[in-house]
């Protein structure tokens, strides 16, 4: 059975993580008037002392709907952020963990971001690597790591899941 891709909304992707987007309000005035600063816009956690914040960009080549799932990865410890720098759209597929700490595809769900949007996985949260859709794409990522194997880890999927467009 196909996975329907919906739009990104704060409220559907809670249980996942956060949403980085232009809908915020509350913020305050900052650099003498001329902006407006909000904090505290994602929960950023590492729970390992020795691993480092890295800032990476990725580049990603352009896929289309229908996509083809056929494997998820975590990050165990550490939230893991997106922001785009330079993209259109971009496809988000999560899935929380099973009895067994596995990957549970029988809730996987899958959004379609827009311009302007970016996603912060909560640490743990089962996601398939960042799909740029209408052409190529530029992210900023922010994640914790030590160069050890609970930076990320990767589970292949018995059986592909295909992924539609709304």
């Amino acid at each position: 059975m196909p996975i329907q891709a919906r739009p990104l909304t704060r409220e559907e992707f809670a249980p996942f993580g956060d949403v980085i987007g232009l809908e915020l309000s509350g913020g305050s005035s900052a650099n003498q008037g001329t902006a407006t600063r909000y904090d505290r816009i994602a929960q950023l956690t590492s729970s390992r002392p020795g691993a480092q914040p890295n800032l990476a960009v990725f580049r990603s080549v352009a896929k289309a709907l229908p996509f083809e799932v056929r494997l998820l990865e975590r990050h165990p410890c550490s939230t893991q952020m997106f922001v785009p720098l330079a993209c259109r759209r971009f496809l988000v597929v999560v899935c929380p963990d099973d009895a067994r700490g596995e990957p549970d595809v029988s809730r996987l769900r899958a959004f379609v971001c827009g311009p302007g949007q970016g996603v912060n996985y909560r640490a743990g949260v089962w996601h398939h690597p960042i799909i740029a859709l209408d052409g190529p794409a530029d992210f900023l990522m922010l994640a914790w790591e030590d160069g050890s194997a609970r930076d990320c880890e990767e589970r292949p999927l018995a059986s592909s899941l295909l992924v539609t467009s709304d």
